[in-house]
C-alpha cells in the first residue's frame, strides 16, 4: 500500500510537471499546443489506474518516459541569442573597459509614444567612473503590492544616468506568464538603458507606478556593482541562459551582484518579494534621509513628476525632486557629457 501512495505521488507530480513543460516548448501553434500535454496526461492517468489495479506496466512505461522527457529537457532545450525577439530586447548591452572608462554598447534609448509607437534608438556611450556620483533604486508597480520590477540607476557628476535592467527577452508574439518563466520560455537578458526611456515608459505609457530610493553603499561598492552588471551583461550576450520566475529575476540578480561586493548580505523573502525591498534596504542601513521606509516610499514616489516632465532633458532631475537622501539633482556638465557620448543606431 505504501509502494502504490509512494508511486501514485510520483506519478502525479510527473505528470503536473511534464504536461507544463510540453505546454510551454510545444512546437505546435495554436490550439494544436494542447495535443502533447494532453496525451501525457492520458498516459499519467493510465499509469495511475494501473497501480489502483496491480498492474505496473504502464507505470513503468510512464517511468521510462518521464526520464526520456527529462533528459530531452536536460539536453534539449537549451538557450539562444538567436531568435526572433521583441524590438526592445532586439540587441544586448556588451561592454569594454579601459581603466576608468566603460564603454558601453547597444544603451537603449527609445523615444516612447504608446506601446507600440516608439522610435528605435541604440546607442553607444561612455561612463567615466571617476564620476560615478550615486547609486538609486527604482521600483516600478503593476497592481500587486508584493511585486514590482526593480531596476539600478547609476548616476554621474557630469549629468549623465545609466539604468541596468534585468528583463524577460521576449519573442515576437511572446505573451508573459509567470508559470512560463519556470519553464524556460524565455531567455534572460542584463539591459542598460537612459532613465528616459525604462524609467519614463513605466509612468507614462506603461500606467505603472514608480518609486526612487537613494541607495547608500560602501566605499567602492557602487563601482564594483558597476562593474559587476557590466560583467553580467557581456557574459550572457556571449553565453546565454533562461529567466527564471524565482532564481533568475530582476531582484535575485540584484541580490546576488551586491552579494559579491558587500559578502554576508542576509538573505530575505523581501528579496523574492520585491515590492518590499525598501523595507530590506531601511533594514540593513542602505537608506537614509526619512523616519521609516513608508515615510520614504512616500516621498520617493515619482510618478506623478514624471508624467509632468514634457522636457526629457529634465526627466533625471525632476523625478529625484523630494527624494530622501539626494541633496539636489547633480547639474549636468554640459561640456563633459558631450565629450562622453557617442551615438550609433
Amino acid at each position: 500500500m505504501i509502494a502504490q501512495i509512494v508511486g501514485g505521488v510520483a506519478i502525479v507530480a510527473g505528470a503536473a510537471w511534464g504536461a507544463a513543460a510540453l505546454w510551454f516548448q510545444s512546437p505546435f501553434p495554436g490550439r494544436a499546443r494542447a495535443v502533447l500535454p494532453a496525451a501525457w496526461l492520458a498516459l499519467a492517468a493510465a499509469a495511475l489506474v494501473g497501480l489502483s489495479i496491480g498492474e505496473s506496466r504502464p507505470a513503468w512505461l510512464f517511468s521510462v518516459l518521464l526520464l526520456a522527457l527529462l533528459a530531452w529537457w536536460r539536453l534539449g532545450v537549451r538557450p539562444s541569442n538567436d531568435r526572433q525577439w521583441m524590438p526592445e530586447v532586439e540587441r544586448q548591452t556588451q561592454g569594454t573597459i579601459e581603466g576608468d572608462i566603460v564603454t558601453l554598447r547597444n544603451v537603449r534609448n527609445f523615444d516612447w509614444r504608446t506601446r507600440t509607437d516608439y522610435d528605435v534608438r541604440w546607442e553607444t556611450r561612455r561612463y567615466d567612473l571617476s564620476r560615478l556620483a550615486s547609486v538609486d533604486l527604482a521600483l516600478s508597480y503593476w497592481g500587486r503590492p508584493a511585486i514590482a520590477h526593480a531596476l539600478v540607476s547609476f548616476g554621474f557628476s557630469d549629468g549623465q544616468y545609466v539604468v541596468f535592467s534585468v528583463e524577460i527577452r521576449r519573442k515576437l508574439h511572446d505573451e508573459f506568464s509567470e508559470i512560463g518563466g519556470f519553464f524556460r520560455q524565455y531567455e534572460l537578458s542584463v539591459l542598460a538603458s537612459t532613465e528616459e526611456d525604462s524609467l519614463r515608459v513605466r509612468t507614462n505609457v506603461r500606467g505603472e507606478e514608480g518609486y526612487l530610493y537613494r541607495v547608500h553603499m560602501p566605499e567602492g561598492a557602487a563601482r564594483k556593482l558597476f562593474l559587476s552588471y557590466v560583467d553580467t551583461a557581456t557574459r550572457l550576450a556571449d553565453k546565454p541562459r533562461f529567466y527564471n520566475t524565482l532564481t533568475g529575476n530582476c531582484t535575485t540578480i540584484v541580490y546576488r551582484l551586491a552579494d559579491q561586493i558587500v559578502p554576508g548580505l542576509p538573505l530575505d523573502y523581501r528579496v523574492l518579494f520585491s515590492g518590499y525591498l525598501p523595507e530590506y534596504l531601511y533594514r540593513l542601513d542602505a537608506l537614509a534621509g526619512a523616519d521609516s521606509p513608508q515615510a520614504y516610499r512616500q516621498a520617493g514616489h515619482y510618478t506623478q513628476r514624471a508624467r509632468a516632465t514634457v522636457d526629457a532633458a529634465e526627466f533625471s532631475r525632476n523625478i529625484r525632486r523630494g527624494v530622501p537622501g539626494v541633496a539636489q539633482a547633480p547639474a549636468p556638465d554640459q561640456e563633459a557629457g558631450a565629450g562622453m557620448r557617442s551615438r550609433a543606431t
